[in-house]
């Protein structure tokens, strides 16, 4: 259980390299969701997504302290290893970060001007992820997994802010990766004895946390070919499954063409730009709508790390309906 004393020292490792992100209530989204919608910006990060935050606070957990520390080893789609390749750098710490192939090329540029070295291995995150576990051992690093204690307090100083800026929220809908941006939004809610629903989004392509959760078990999948590279994941990390199926309201599943028409929604309501998994809570609510007409709801833009060729791509597609049908 993580308490609340211990995200507020969580958060002031974080405001040491950037300021709490913003929120927005945007008119058109109100207009076209229905609701009171407010936006938590994860996407204004220095790296452009929440993981930055979780980084931070596990870097500093490593250099206070007494392990001998060699260099460290993560494995990624993207997010998450630019976030421990800043938090390393600005620790003086040398990073290596294992990708699948076929990863983002821009998020494999971002990582590598982060000063990390960076190596390609295998067709998804669950092959990098075991190959990561091999060379940590080989060469001697240290494995920051992705998903951990420290990980999870140090993102959940994104929900506590949010929560704390935007009062009575009735609901919020929150990606799940591997977990820890989920975790967090539950650790905050509890540290202030909040009773807001707290509602999981996944791809289609990628259930194995949806599965996970209505069967009371963990559920891994054959394959998680999305789009939303920050949700693709096969085996659920089981820590993060126990938080999720007790304190979970539900989680609902997004096809690729939802994603796709969120990322639209985002662009032309706001002007923001989401990657895959940052617009997989809008369109989640999208589909929920009804449910929650009239009522303060929470969506967490986690990221806005799109390759640019594939954001192209998507606003070239037509609108699968009228902007503003209700």
């Amino acid at each position: 259980m993580i308490v609340k004393s211990e995200i507020e020292k969580a958060a002031t490792t974080v405001y040491g390299h950037m300021q709490p992100t913003n929120h927005y209530n945007w008119p058109l989204l109100n207009k076209r969701g229905g609701a009171n919608i407010w936006i938590k910006h994860e996407n204004q990060t220095p790296i452009g997504a929440f993981k930055l935050r979780g980084g931070l606070v596990y870097m500093s957990y490593l250099t206070n302290s007494e392990q001998n520390i060699n260099g460290v080893i993560a494995a990624t789609r993207g997010n998450h290893g630019q976030s421990i390749a800043f938090a390393a750098a600005v620790n003086g710490i040398k990073a290596t970060i294992i990708v699948p192939k076929g990863n983002s090329s821009e998020k494999n540029m971002s990582m590598s001007a982060l000063g990390a070295e960076l190596i390609e291995y295998g067709a998804d995150f669950q092959e990098a992820y075991e190959y990561s576990s091999l060379l940590a051992k080989e060469r001697e690093l240290i494995l920051v997994p992705s998903f951990s204690k420290e990980l999870v307090t140090g993102v959940s100083t994104y929900a506590y802010e949010f929560f704390k800026s935007v009062k009575d929220l009735d609901v919020i809908y929150v990606p799940i990766g591997l977990g820890s941006g989920i975790c967090g939004c539950i650790a905050a809610r509890e540290a202030l004895n909040l009773t807001t629903e707290i509602v999981g989004v996944v791809a289609e392509n990628a259930p194995c946390y949806e599965l996970s959760f209505s069967q009371g078990k963990a559920v891994s999948t054959n394959n998680s070919d999305t789009i939303a590279d920050g949700l693709a994941v096969r085996t659920p990390d089981k820590d993060a499954l126990q938080i999720i199926n007790h304190s979970v309201d539900h989680i609902v599943k997004v096809s690729e063409s939802e994603i796709k028409t969120a990322i639209r929604h985002y662009f032309s309501d706001t002007h923001n730009i989401a990657e895959g998994a940052g617009a997989a809570p809008l369109a989640a609510f999208m589909k929920e709508k009804n449910k929650y007409k009239g009522r303060n709801v929470g969506l967490i833009l986690s990221g806005g790390n799109i390759d640019l060729s594939l954001f192209y791509k998507i606003l070239e597609e037509s609108y699968s309906s009228e902007p503003f049908c209700n």
